[in-house]
């Protein structure tokens, strides 16, 4: 038994499963419900293609029927009754050979390409919303550490002054004062705290899960990093030939073009092609001996042309390269706008406010313990490492927002 008990104590700590960006990346590609909604769309774009180019199915049509008044019985081989049955292809054949067919295949099948872009341009979205709110999450993680730390210092604060205060070394007024600080503490702390449950409740929404989160978050992501060199300029154009949301409006605008020829092959009638065969009998002097006929129907283009359908495909064509245009256009502005706010954010982020703000407390704690400086400036000293400890925070989530914003802008992956 004791050598079991110095085994568990001797054994290492377990490690606490934290979840990474990449993590969190994942989890969301695997089962992320916005993720599966995007898939349904290309699989509906993909039926919608099937449907397309499927080529009508042949009719095949009977009659009975029995001519009365008559004598069949006059004549051998005459009958009465009379049987016919029918089949046309309803234009299939027709279909397949003016192209029409073809033409539908090949709007569809642009659709099918546009809707998986647009599944592409929606995830990347979907993603950029994703880290934003992962970094929220551990900003608000580390904001109720910070918190903490500063209620433990105002509570250690407090504690000294009422020692003092009871041995009769500070007035009634520096302990009231304390107090008022560490109630502070408290209510930012519990603040904080509700502010991280909204965040992984969010966060496990977007991931897929049925409550919130429960692994931590890895603190260190908001750590900064290494910046790779980054061109404004080449990221711009390669946002306006990659982009998802580009491509989008590339496959749009063949689909256009694709479903105005559509328009203007459907201005040639449908010839169905059809065989009938009818008997009344079978002899010589029989009513309608057995009879085989081949025909043909035409729909006369005498009132409409399809003006309509033509001329709302030529509008939807000059739609789709409005479109194309503008997004094209967009991405570049995108880029720039993220880059400026990625090297702002950077900056910020930079600054070691928080370091200074934190020496300057330990100092002024250090002076105050030894009646070098006064309980005023210990709080002033307290506050203002709160506020700015929040601040750099702040700074270094903005800054990994910026990254996502980048990376949503360029359409891949920066860092």
């Amino acid at each position: 038994m004791l050598a079991l008990a110095l085994a568990a104590l001797l054994a290492p700590p377990t490690q606490v499963a934290v979840l990474t960006r990449e993590a969190a990346l994942q989890r969301f590609r695997e089962r992320g419900f916005d993720r599966v909604l995007a898939d349904v769309q290309v699989e509906a774009a993909r039926a919608d293609a099937t449907s397309a180019g499927a080529s009508p199915n042949p009719t095949l049509s009977g009659s009975v029927g029995r001519s009365f008044g008559y004598d069949a019985a006059q004549c051998p081989g005459c009958s009465a009754a009379q049987v016919g049955v029918g089949l046309s292809d309803n234009a299939a054949l027709w279909d397949l050979v003016v192209g029409k067919k073809a033409l539908r295949a090949a709007v569809a099948q642009a659709s099918v390409q546009a809707a998986q872009h647009n599944r592409d341009a929606a995830l990347r979205t979907l993603t950029a919303a994703l880290l934003q709110q992962f970094y929220a999450a551990v900003q608000a993680e580390r904001l109720l550490a910070v918190a903490e730390g500063a209620r433990e210092s105002s509570a250690r604060t407090r504690a000294l002054l009422q020692r003092r205060f009871a041995a009769g070394a500070s007035s009634e007024v520096e302990l009231a004062r304390a107090e008022v600080q560490e109630m502070e503490a408290l209510q930012a702390r519990d603040q904080a705290q509700a502010q991280l449950g909204a965040s992984r409740a969010t966060l496990g929404v977007l991931l897929g899960e049925s409550g919130p989160l429960q692994e931590p978050l890895e603190a260190r992501a908001l750590d900064l990093g290494p910046l790779p060199a980054l061109d404004v300029e080449s990221l711009a154009a390669q946002a306006q030939a990659e982009r998802p949301d580009v491509a989008a409006a590339q496959a749009q605008l063949a689909r256009a073009r694709t479903a105005l020829s559509l328009a203007r092959r459907q201005r040639i009638p449908d010839v169905a092609v059809s065989a009938n065969y009818a008997q009344e009998g079978t002899g010589q002097g029989a009513i309608q001996p057995p009879t085989l006929t081949l025909g043909v129907s035409v729909p006369l283009p005498l009132f409409y042309q399809q003006q309509g359908e033509v001329a709302r495909a030529e509008a939807d064509l000059r739609g789709a390269q409005v479109t194309l245009a503008r997004a094209r256009a967009q991405a570049a502005a995108d880029v720039r706008a993220a880059m400026a706010a990625l090297e702002a954010a950077r900056s910020r982020a930079e600054r070691r406010v928080e370091e200074r703000a934190r020496r300057a407390r330990d100092l002024v704690q250090l002076q105050w313990e030894k009646g070098a400086a006064s309980q005023l400036e210990l709080l002033d000293a307290q506050r203002t490492l709160l506020q700015v400890s929040a601040e750099h925070l702040q700074d270094l989530t903005s800054y990994w927002m910026a990254v996502a914003q980048l990376e949503l802008a360029t359409g891949k992956e920066i860092l």
